[in-house]
């Protein structure tokens, strides 16, 4: 989901840890709890993306190409916000969390480059609005937490060799790394209560909680197990500082 932004408008990030999956039936995509999403449901939203979001064409007249656009969500991408969406509303109606803002899908689809009217920009939407309504109280960040962090960064060039951990650590514990640690860790409890599984056709799966610059992520969840081989198109991430930014991915 590239719709970073829109955590600002909901207010919220988020992450999950999601269960290694044994359950497997033909057809099924996810499990949430009881809840299943169909391979039927993801292509029939990826076909709804395809058809209401066309590649321009080029211009006759003129004989240049159309402008770049975008691309398209990929199927990890939709199938994460089902998954997402499914586990925020099921754990809202059992704590009766409310929503504290409304993203509509006119700003979902501003922000993803996308028709309005997309399904995919819809369920985008629907997962940050109810996204808003979780509690998060900072919390303080463990010294796992904060090696995992620090790992990720390095690992990607963002943070340079020459800073130490010590010097990376103060820079990065902030109000930031701690709102997205707490709702990680409400939602990995749901998670856990709610057997998420998803296929292996669709891992692996992460949402960024929070990035580093270039989108490249500090704090990232896996849904599901950690991979497999199927094919999976998910963006990554920006720049070499080691200041993450606050993600909302959603696609």
């Amino acid at each position: 989901m590239r719709a970073r932004r829109l955590a600002a408008v909901a207010t919220v990030a988020l992450g999950l840890v999601a269960l290694s999956g044994c359950r497997a039936e033909p057809g099924i995509a996810a499990y949430v709890g009881d809840q299943r999403i169909t391979d039927v449901q993801v292509t029939a939203a990826m076909k709804d993306l395809r058809t209401k979001n066309p590649a321009p064409e080029s211009s006759a007249a003129s004989g240049q190409p159309a402008a770049p656009q975008p691309s398209l969500p990929k199927v990890a991408d939709v199938v994460r916000a089902m998954v997402l969406t499914k586990v925020c509303e099921k754990l809202s109606a059992e704590k009766n969390y409310q929503p504290r803002g409304q993203v509509t899908a006119e700003q979902a689809a501003q922000q993803l480059s996308l028709d309005p009217e997309t399904a995919h920009v819809r369920e985008v939407a629907k997962f940050f609005t109810c996204l808003s309504g979780l509690p998060a109280e900072p919390v303080e960040p463990s010294k796992e937490e904060l090696a995992d962090v620090i790992a990720a960064g390095r690992a990607a060039g963002k943070i340079p060799a020459e800073v130490t951990d010590e010097a990376a650590t103060q820079q990065l514990d902030g109000e930031q790394l701690r709102g997205a640690l707490a709702t990680k860790r409400i939602l990995a409890e749901a998670v856990g209560r709610y057997d998420v599984t998803v296929s292996p056709r669709y891992r692996p799966l992460e949402f960024p909680l929070l990035s580093f610059s270039d989108d490249v992520p500090a704090v990232s969840v896996p849904l599901g197990e950690p991979g497999s081989d199927a094919v999976t198109d998910i963006s990554t991430p920006e720049g070499p500082t080691a200041t993450p930014e606050a993600e909302g991915t959603a696609s």
